[in-house]
């Protein structure tokens, strides 16, 4: 298996990037989420990669982070998702905005990808919503709240944290309490029991 491809990025094509590896040139394909990301040509690069071997074809993609290509694994883990389709749900998505819908249950804004129905969605979520970390589900928390505004870091993390393992502990799945814990209109000071009991009374109209 391929893990990763270090060299100059040589070209950036509609769905794919070439990158010079030694004396080859490896093409890659890339979700265009990432596209902007990318370092100038001739600069040099390091893509994580998934390559899959078929009968009539070996391709590589690749993503700027591990984490982005574990994520494409897991989209290829659901019934009915391609290798083609994860990376059109990327390329309309970026990661950490897929995982925070994953995570709130969101059908509407995942069946925007192309060739991705809300029967794909909903299977997705259900597939997925449990596997995502904690620290996903707190990392895609602290990136989004409620009116669209960023969430302050540092004490609050740490409540949101502790409020998503008591809500666990007290039977609701970890997307339930992420998806609760998110929709709590947060505050600089408040405590993990804050956090808990405002996500409690969200979960009881549920």
């Amino acid at each position: 298996m391929i893990s990763y491809v270090k060299g100059r990025l040589s070209a950036v094509e509609e769905d794919r990037i070439i990158v010079e590896a030694g004396p080859v040139g490896l093409a890659v394909h890339v979700p265009l989420s990432l596209l902007d990301e990318l370092p100038r040509v001739g600069e040099e690069i390091l893509v994580h990669t998934y390559f899959q071997v078929r009968e009539d074809a070996m391709t590589l993609y690749g993503f700027l982070h591990k984490q982005d290509r574990d994520m494409f694994r897991q989209l290829l883990g659901v019934s009915g998702i391609g290798p083609k389709a994860a990376l059109g749900i990327l390329s309309a998505m970026k990661p950490d905005a897929l995982r925070l819908a994953i995570l709130a249950g969101d059908v509407k804004a995942i069946s925007k990808a192309p060739g991705v129905g809300s029967k794909t969605a909903q299977r997705l979520i259900l597939d997925l919503k449990d596997k995502m970390p904690l620290e996903a589900s707190l990392y895609a928390l602290g990136e989004s709240a409620p009116g669209g505004e960023a969430l302050p870091a540092a004490g609050l993390d740490e409540a949101r944290k502790e409020a998503v393992e008591a809500l666990v502990a007290l039977g609701y799945t970890q997307g339930e309490a992420a998806g609760a814990v998110r929709r709590v209109e947060s505050r600089e000071d408040m405590t993990a029991e804050d956090v808990l009991k405002a996500s409690l009374k969200y979960l009881t109209f549920l």
